[in-house]
């Protein structure tokens, strides 16, 4: 879950950690799947499929542009083609409002299939506007189970618990650092971490705030990552994902 923890004088944010699917291959067979692409292994993720230009100021959902774009992606990855329309657009966003940052798409979904399984977590929908039903929440932020103890800072407006905070949504923000990143993406005029398209665009924000503004050195990578969860473990679970997507390999 998104938890605030004290690394030295560093806030630093941990996921929610629900699992990762597990790959399983025979080893007296040699399965025709084995010719699937070599998945790199390299920091920072490949970048993949490059996002087309779209106007990102357009009226409404404009991550619906890129539904030519994601259609063919998601059929090959398995990613939830609104899921992947929110990270392409949220790339699109940075890419053309601060190019310096050099955020790829594949890492959001890294980011998003570890935090949410692509925000699909305990069977949660996903609608076409991107809005996540039923609500994804982690558990409550009370000092137990080596979770840092965060009382209420919303008043259970955002994550539903008035007496301690909430991870919330697909990327599994707390209220306090929604607050602070926390845009709307989908042009329906309020920001909401339970709605992947603003949900992604702020972990964009948030991930190259994190990197220093440079997610294309390993260093830059690393370090935004980590935000999620100061964990080499975290770091390697995001890379194995992205790096599958950007050769269109399910993961």
């Amino acid at each position: 879950m998104s938890v605030w923890r004290g690394a030295g004088r560093r806030l630093v944010l941990a996921p929610l950690m629900i699992g990762a699917t597990a790959l399983v291959a025979s080893a007296c067979l040699d399965l025709p799947s084995l010719n699937r692409p070599d998945i790199p292994d390299g920091i920072p993720p490949g970048p993949g499929a490059p996002t087309p230009y779209i106007d990102v100021n357009a009226p409404g959902r404009t991550a619906e542009l890129l539904r030519g774009w994601a259609g063919p992606i998601s059929d090959s990855t398995g990613i939830p083609l609104i899921a992947l329309e929110a990270y392409g657009n949220a790339a699109e966003i940075q890419r053309q409002q601060h190019p310096e940052c050099g955020l790829a798409w594949t890492t959001l979904a890294g980011v998003a299939a570890v935090e949410s399984k692509h925000g699909t977590h305990h069977g949660t929908d996903i609608a076409a506007n991107g809005d996540t039903a039923p609500p994804i929440r982690g558990v409550a932020l009370d000092g137990t189970k080596g979770n840092m103890q965060i009382h209420d800072t919303d008043g259970g407006k955002l994550d539903g618990d008035p007496t301690h905070d909430r991870a919330m949504g697909p990327f599994q923000f707390i209220p306090e650092t929604w607050k602070r990143y926390g845009v709307d993406a989908n042009g329906d005029g309020r920001a909401d971490p339970d709605n992947i398209d603003d949900a992604a665009l702020s972990a964009a924000r948030y991930l190259c705030v994190s990197s220093g503004g440079d997610m294309t050195t390993p260093e830059g990578w690393e370090d935004a990552v980590k935000v999620y969860n100061n964990s080499m473990k975290y770091v390697l679970d995001v890379r194995d994902r992205a790096n599958a997507y950007s050769v269109n390999v399910r993961y």
